[in-house]
């Protein structure tokens, strides 16, 4: 009866299958020592950057955590994997040399992903961006998810993913650097008093900016910088103050909320475009007339649909 000889096979496992077993766990003790150790000599690499705030050094520290590991977990693969071919006698030389022919021949079809790959390290180097910015990069808008060598994903307001080559980015908008600004523009009627309009503006941003909720994401205060425009419908008044990173949507839609009631509550007229139309003459129930410019109006206007002042005793 046939028996299976077992000699040679513990003789290879206690010899070079214990030396392959011996590289696999240095390998994952290399990984786990790289994963260990990475955050710490980062983070207090990147804090002694001036100027940046706690907020971006963070940011800044997950960016090149995530590319580092990246980097690390490919390197110590490859080499786990020619540490184990030379352990099995199949010679390294001739592999890389087909490799290396192999690669040429591919390097002609792969000068793309060279292009994205040269810029991915330029945009990691010059820290145009971090996971967590809000970005505008190759027309597409979105919070920053990964940053890696070759692409960067983002994720738009809709919850589309869209993975962009870096070597397509040509201008890279970061709106979350530092701080943010609130620039807003709010129109009032012609027939208001500016004086009035600004005084209301300012309080109401005061007031904002010293509410226990939104102070901590003010910086400084929002107020009145100029009249902006004298536009078809009304004055467009512009507010201009900063915030910090990524608070300046939601500060702006509280600013323009409270700004509604108060104008309501100080019967200040926010305008609207309107048109009117005459077919032939003026109808005969007629509204009253401008004082200002002698212009008949319809029934029920309070302010002069063509000068703008307002109507009335």
């Amino acid at each position: 009866m046939w028996e299976f000889n077992w000699a040679p096979v513990m003789s290879w496992i206690l010899g070079d299958g214990l030396h392959i077993l011996i590289i696999v766990a240095v390998g994952v003790v290399l990984w786990f020592a790289l994963r260990k150790s990475i955050r710490p000599v980062v983070y207090h690499t990147v804090k002694r950057t001036k100027g940046e705030s706690k907020e971006g050094i963070r940011k800044r520290t997950d960016t090149l955590i995530s590319v580092f590991v990246g980097t690390g977990k490919i390197l110590i693969a490859l080499l786990v994997v020619l540490m184990i071919l030379s352990e099995l006698d199949i010679p390294i030389a001739p592999a890389l040399a087909t490799l290396g022919v192999a690669g040429v021949a591919v390097g002609f079809g792969a000068q793309y992903m060279i292009r994205d790959l040269i810029a991915g390290i330029f945009i990691i180097w010059e820290n145009q961006y971090r996971v967590g910015d809000v970005v505008k990069v190759a027309d597409v808008a979105g919070l920053v998810e990964e940053v890696h060598m070759r692409k960067t994903v983002l994720r738009d307001l809709d919850g589309i993913v869209h993975h962009v080559p870096n070597g397509e980015i040509r201008v890279a908008s970061n709106y979350s650097r530092h701080f943010a600004r609130v620039n807003l523009n709010i129109s009032v009627a012609y027939g208001e008093d500016l004086d009035h309009a600004i005084s209301v503006i300012n309080r109401v941003c005061q007031e904002l900016a010293e509410d226990t909720n939104w102070r901590k994401r003010i910086v400084s205060v929002p107020q009145v910088l100029r009249v902006d425009n004298l536009g078809d419908s009304g004055i467009d008044i512009k507010i201009l103050g900063e915030v910090k990173p990524l608070e300046q949507w939601g500060v702006m839609g509280e600013l323009r909320l409270r700004l509604k009631k108060a104008f309501d509550a100080e019967g200040i007229e926010i305008p609207w475009p309107h048109l009117k139309v005459y077919f032939g003459e003026s109808p005969a129930n007629t509204g009253p007339t401008c004082k200002a410019c002698s212009k008949v109006n319809l029934p029920g206007s309070k302010f002069c649909s063509y000068c703008g002042a307002k109507l009335g005793k």
